[in-house]
């Protein structure tokens, strides 16, 4: 398994992990099998998406921000409900099949890290690569 680490640096921002996940599965040396890419946070998440326009994050941000907003009042005794809300909605993990030892990707998807009660100094995601 290999543990992906790296700071955030705002409070809501989605980061594009594809890059390393790719790298994680080629020097694992699995032909064939599944990924799996997961996150421990719980105001952080794991999930795929669109990854040509740049725009088009800022509009998921956006969206989320309506739909779960930061300035409701929540039951939580923290102020960071709405976080571990949009994270809980986005999910922690997504799965990736692995022919040919390379990952299988849509034409314009892409794996993103979700950081939703940043910045933080330490994020981590675990990418495990598994025969099969």
């Amino acid at each position: 398994m290999k543990t992906l680490k790296f700071p955030t640096s705002h409070k809501t921002q989605l980061m594009n992990i594809t890059a390393e996940v790719k790298e994680a599965v080629i020097t694992s040396g699995v032909k064939e099998g599944i990924c799996v890419v997961f996150t421990p946070h719980t105001t952080g998440s794991v999930f795929l998406f669109e990854n040509a326009d740049p725009n088009l994050r800022r509009d998921l941000l956006l969206a989320l921000s309506r739909v779960i907003p930061s300035e409701e009042m929540y039951s939580h005794v923290g102020d960071n409900a709405a976080a571990h809300l949009k994270a809980s909605r986005m999910g922690a993990s997504v799965s990736i099949p692995v022919v040919d030892g390379r990952p299988i990707f849509g034409k314009w998807q892409g794996i993103f890290f979700g950081e939703f009660d940043g910045p933080r100094q330490l994020r981590e995601v675990m990418v495990k690569v598994i025969a099969g």
